[in-house]
């Protein structure tokens, strides 16, 4: 090993090899297992096609600034493939703001999910931290009725919501924002739109 130190990065590089593949394969049968929560849980925000034949499914935190850059590559994508359905999933995991940023942004797509695309454009695509106040600010400009909103950000079924999607998020081995499912692969950070539209291109020959 001394007179060739490079075998142990080969080593390093076989390991590191072996465990994306491992990887690849739990996440493969995790996918396998919870389709439905993965691609079409009732509490996950649509946009684009909601007939879609392809989906593409985001966690997102409202105060991640690569989510924030990553925006454009979903309005891209959805705006050049008619037939994608890109599914937002809160995962809000930067402290206490993004977690009420989203109890907001939960209640919100309760009250009207046909305006949750707008909501999640404005509060993402928006200067400064996301906190509850923002939110709130932005859902009332929408049109909700603070009252209204302010009750249902009491729903039990959104922390129990937030519980599942950080349960599905370790079995994915996703511990950072942006992070991908597509098809039966996940793709982690923000890898820009030529990335993701090759990805969903692989899906859609699977189908």
């Amino acid at each position: 090993l001394l007179k060739n130190p490079e075998v142990l990065l080969e080593v390093q590089d076989a390991l590191e090899a072996k465990q994306k593949e491992e990887q690849r394969i739990a996440s493969l049968g995790v996918i396998k297992g919870a389709k439905d929560q993965i691609f079409n849980s009732a509490f996950d925000g649509v946009v684009g096609n909601p007939n879609g034949k392809v989906t593409i499914v985001e966690f997102y935190d409202y105060n991640c600034g690569f989510c924030k850059r990553a925006i454009e590559d979903m309005r891209a994508l959805t705006k050049s493939d008619p037939d994608l359905r890109f599914v937002l999933k809160e995962f809000p995991i930067l402290g206490p703001d993004s977690q009420k940023a989203s109890v907001v942004s939960m209640a919100f797509h309760l009250m009207m999910p046909e305006k949750y695309g707008e909501f999640h454009n404005a509060l993402l695509g928006g200067q400064g931290r996301a906190t509850e106040a923002a939110a709130i600010k932005v859902a009332l400009s929408l049109g909700a009725d603070e009252a209204t909103l302010r009750e249902k950000m009491k729903d039990a079924s959104i922390p129990e919501a937030f519980s599942k999607t950080y349960d599905l998020a370790n079995k994915l081995a996703i511990t950072g924002t942006p992070s991908y499912v597509v098809g039966n692969e996940v793709v982690f950070g923000a890898l820009g739109q030529d990335v993701l539209a090759e990805k969903i291109k692989a899906a859609k020959a699977t189908l």
